[in-house]
């Protein structure tokens, strides 16, 4: 961890964030009625990996730091699911967008694995 200057370096937050932007912008067209169920589901499960990726890098050890990025991990399954239910629900409108995000969850999945491994190993 010392060569990198900041949390916002790290390759896994960046595309934890790009998700968090995208799948606000999925969110922005469901019922009204969805507002403070499985919207908010999708939005908390989406804030929670980069901001747990970014608590993890603070704690200053490889240990906790990995114990973070097994919860950013965990959001990220979570939100995946959450999007799927959203679809079969008929929820989401814009199914670019949809394939989108999951293509940046899919990524992310494999960048957070391969740093997990990194980090375990250290």
């Amino acid at each position: 961890m010392s060569t990198i200057k900041s949390y916002k370096d790290l390759l896994i937050w960046q595309k934890g964030f790009q998700i968090v932007i995208s799948t606000y912008k999925l969110t922005k067209d469901f019922p009204q009625e969805e507002l403070y169920a499985l919207t908010n589901q999708i939005k908390r499960a989406s804030v929670s990996i980069p901001s747990n990726i970014a608590e993890g890098y603070g704690r200053n050890t490889d240990k906790s730091f990995g114990h973070f990025i097994d919860i950013s991990r965990g959001s990220l399954y979570e939100l995946e699911t959450q999007l799927l239910i959203a679809k079969e629900l008929e929820f989401i409108q814009d199914l670019d967008m949809f394939n989108h995000v999951i293509s940046l969850i899919n990524e992310e999945s494999k960048m957070i694995n391969a740093f997990y491994n990194s980090i375990s190993k250290s």
